[in-house]
């Protein structure tokens, strides 16, 4: 038996979401406030809290003012408008574990493997709830009429329902349970229209029975444990060592019965650091089962620290042995690094939840269910991936894989190299989703994307696990043609659209070649997305020529972006085979013709090569119709989810030797070397590569001679990006078509920030 999912509706930012969960290990993952922590922190109060853990704050925004309303109503509320929240768990079962579920099944007839039970925090009596609230409010009104002077602008509590709650919920809300039948679920597991749910009770009998199918636990991301530099500070660190003590006086056999153990620890250190390694044996097998990396791996032993006047209430202390044989040397736990001390503490904590859901014995429940918060914190990358790696293995008891008793694990990160261990299908994507006025979330299961998505998935998956990519985590992508645009886009950002530093960018660097092939991922992840490419403008060739030109810079094929030998091995490392399978794409747009060599955009019946801008936006393939096409060409409707834009080179004034006439540049050098004419041919940015030799007669010959430089094999383009880098930001302009896909993007991130604060949506 494992939780197959759970629905949130009225909490918080979840207005009604579905979260699907694996058997195994689920992830959460999703932008900052996207309600990450809210959906654990609703598991936790309503399976361990209670209804005291609840306040009106956490009922979702919409709900306020429907408070109000229907307090002000002089007609019968009806219970089914009421505000309430409510959490709805199935259970997915098999025949072998059926016993376990009896009490939940909705009739002897019941069929299938999902059983369902729902909490809902509802009023104990609407009418006499709303009796009690007016009773308080027309005294209330009374006495401050009362006042000398009258009440005047001043308004007694409780001014409105909501606020007459945010005192009195805990009194006039309680916890309902009730039993769900799948049957009358869609498959979104939306209730069917005039559905009831059979009452299972309110509590302590509806929760019982929730309690003897699961245990709930919760490993936050503060874990507070102490270095040698704050170890005397006080507060709420502890050290290893106390912490492991306790876990010894909670969890293990202490063997008060064993009087040859009592009688070691009066007599030696030594019988007692026998005692201790071999009640700490599981746990320390374990531990070192997680493959910490390194050379000199560190050991953990237990040693006794006696104190005579406190023999038995000592704490036993970790060491480190580093060295072998007689070379060893012992080390308290203290000299060693902070992250490796929060790994062994995770798994401890991890260990120690284990037992204690043991210890419960006849009332264990069949299902523990781990929420792990942020693992993360105080973790370099290598020991992320240590521990995503290993979780599993030690969620696995010995003796009882395959059994009854089963172990889930739910993982909050923000954190790339976890998502890097574990690919596609274990992801849970948060999304934030603006409905009218109010900000909501919609929770998307990447392994519904893994399963439909055949075409690109390997190829995107490869990608992620060589990127380390924080796709997942980001307020608005945008994907960017090469390395030059990725080492300046930040500057440029700073320069075009202050605002963006304040949000979470993912800047990808996927070139023309390889845009498109994220296009449903996006469209998946509905992430804002503006894409900043090159024209690449190249002859198009009729098919039957024979390629023997002087022109060494002919292709059948050309991937920009990356260059061609660059594109091939990027393709190689992931797996695929981009230039033969852009060959069919070419012939799908034109079957009879071919991709010839690099030319100016200029250049009469010029098309481009860059299949970013045929497949996706703005689905043009000649030079003419991309430069013309409209604005709204170039981007995904107002009204569509996700809002994508693309911007590319486009004809724009150019000023040189007295002359302005409007061109385009080919590439993101030569635009810059255009927009930036006298700038880039002084003789102070010689380093930059762009100054020409030679008399430049007009504003034609400047971009025919940018082409020719940026064109040829000597070109150092990351030595460009460097010299701009390293001049100062207001000796030169961005890029117009870059400058107004970031002016675009910004306005884009301003609009979800004000609804943000608009909403007034707060927390995970």
């Amino acid at each position: 038996m494992h939780l197959h999912s759970y629905r949130l509706r009225n909490f918080r930012r979840l207005r009604d979401v579905h979260v699907e969960l694996a058997s195994d290990i689920s992830i959460f993952v999703g932008a900052n406030n996207s309600g990450k922590t809210s959906a654990t922190q609703a598991m936790q109060m309503f399976l361990a809290g209670g209804k005291d853990a609840f306040s009106l704050y956490d009922f979702s925004s919409h709900a306020w003012p429907l408070l109000d309303e229907i307090g002000e109503r002089e007609a019968e509320v009806s219970e089914a408008e009421f505000p309430t929240i409510s959490l709805d768990l199935w259970f997915e079962v098999g025949a072998e574990d059926l016993y376990l579920v009896i009490p939940i099944l909705p009739s002897t007839a019941w069929a299938g493997t999902l059983v369902g039970i729902r909490v809902e925090l509802a009023p104990k009596n609407i009418t006499e709830l709303i009796q009690r609230y007016h009773t308080a409010r027309d005294d209330g009104r009374a006495k401050a009429a009362a006042l000398v002077g009258g009440a005047g602008d001043y308004v007694p509590w409780p001014k409105s329902l909501s606020a007459y709650l945010l005192k009195e919920l805990r009194h006039e809300y309680e916890l309902r349970y009730y039993v769900l039948d799948h049957t009358q679920f869609d498959a979104k597991f939306q209730a069917v229209e005039g559905y009831h749910p059979l009452p299972l009770g309110n509590e302590p009998g509806g929760n019982a029975v929730l309690k003897s199918l699961i245990k709930v636990d919760f490993l936050n991301a503060q874990r507070h444990l102490a270095d040698p530099s704050t170890a005397s500070g006080g507060g709420r660190s502890e050290d290893l060592s106390k912490r492991l003590s306790r876990f010894y006086q909670r969890n293990l056999d202490q063997r008060q019965d064993d009087h040859q153990a009592l009688k070691a620890l009066f007599e030696s250190e030594v019988g007692l650091d026998k005692h201790l390694a071999e009640v700490f044996k599981g746990t320390l097998e374990r531990l070192g089962r997680l493959g910490y990396p390194g050379l000199n791996n560190p050991r953990l032993e237990i040693k006794s620290a006696l104190n005579p006047a406190s023999i038995m209430t000592q704490d036993a202390r970790v060491h480190y042995i580093v060295g072998e044989a007689a070379q060893t040397i012992m080390l308290p736990d203290t000299y060693n690094g902070l992250g490796f001390k929060n790994l062994i503490y995770m798994v401890v904590e991890v260990l120690d939840l284990q037992e204690r859901w043991k210890a419960e014995e006849e009332k264990r429940a069949p299902l523990h269910l781990i929420f792990i918060e942020e693992p993360e914190a105080h973790l370099h990358a290598q020991l992320q991936q240590v521990f995503i790696r290993n979780i599993l293995d030690l969620l696995v008891i010995p003796g009882e894989a395959g059994g009854s008793f089963a172990t889930q694990a739910v993982i909050t990160t923000h954190s790339p190299h976890i998502l890097y261990e574990r690919g596609f299908q274990p992801i849970r994507y948060f999304r934030r989703d603006l409905v009218g006025n109010d900000q909501v979330t919609e929770v998307l299961n990447l392994s519904a994307f893994y399963a439909q998505e055949t075409e690109h998935r390997d190829f995107l998956q490869r990608y992620l696990k060589l990127t380390h990519c924080d796709l997942f985590f980001s307020d608005a992508a945008v994907l960017v043609e090469g390395n030059v645009e990725r080492l300046l886009l930040p500057i440029m950002i700073s320069k075009a659209a202050t605002s963006l530093r304040s949000s979470c960018i993912c800047i990808l660097e996927v070139g023309g070649a390889f845009g498109h092939k994220f296009k449903s991922l996006i469209e998946f992840l509905g992430i804002v997305t503006l894409i900043i490419t090159d024209v690449d403008s190249v002859i198009l060739l009729p098919a039957d020529h024979d390629g023997d030109d002087d022109d060494d810079d002919e292709l059948e094929i050309e991937v920009e972006a990356l260059e061609v030998d660059a594109a091939n091995n990027f393709d190689e490392l992931l797996g695929g085979d981009a230039p033969a399978a852009q060959v069919g794409d070419v012939a799908d747009l034109a079957p009879a013709r071919r991709y010839g060599k690099k030319c100016l955009p200029g250049v009469v019946g010029a098309v481009t090569s860059n299949q970013t801008l045929v497949k996706w936006l703005p689905a043009k393939l000649s030079i003419d119709d991309l430069f013309a096409a409209t604005e709204p060409e170039k981007e995904t409707p107002a009204d569509v989810t996700p809002r994508v834009r693309v911007t590319y080179q486009t004809p724009v004034p150019i000023a040189w030797n007295g002359q302005n006439v409007e061109l385009a540049g080919r590439t993101l050098e030569e635009a810059f070397g255009l927009e930036n004419a006298e700038w880039c041919q002084s003789a102070e940015q010689r380093k930059l590569g762009l100054r020409l030799r030679g008399a430049l007669a007009d504003p034609a010959a400047l971009a025919t001679g940018l082409h020719k430089r940026v064109s040829g094999d000597k070109f150092d383009k990351t030595k460009f990006a460097l010299g701009v880098l390293t001049a100062r930001p207001e000796e030169w302009q961005v890029p117009k078509y870059i400058r107004d896909g970031l002016i675009w993007l910004k306005a884009q991130v301003d609009l979800e920030v004000e609804a943000e604060m608009e909403g007034g949506v707060v927390g995970e």
